[in-house]
């Protein structure tokens, strides 16, 4: 695993702190690599939805309802 040294501001070393003493994680580290995946999978959904909204951007129009428009959109959600 990559070891790095980072530097905090106060506020967020005392946030870190206390989320470890608080026992939800064992380490500062564990803490920030969670951080981190949480971001990464934040940033594809962001990805997805920009990738549907150009898309749909450059189709046009739709004579589909609002409620054909919501069940696809759950559908390739859930995969």
């Amino acid at each position: 695993m990559a070891r790095q040294s980072i530097s905090l501001t106060e506020p967020n070393d005392e946030w870190l702190k206390t989320q470890v003493d608080s026992k939800e994680y064992a380490s500062k580290s564990e803490l920030i690599n969670d951080l981190i995946r949480q971001a990464r999978k934040q940033q594809k959904q962001i990805d997805w939805i920009a990738a549907k909204l150009e898309k749909a951007e450059k189709s046009g129009f739709t004579n589909d309802s609002k409620a054909q428009i919501l069940a696809e959109s759950k559908s390739l959600l859930n995969g």
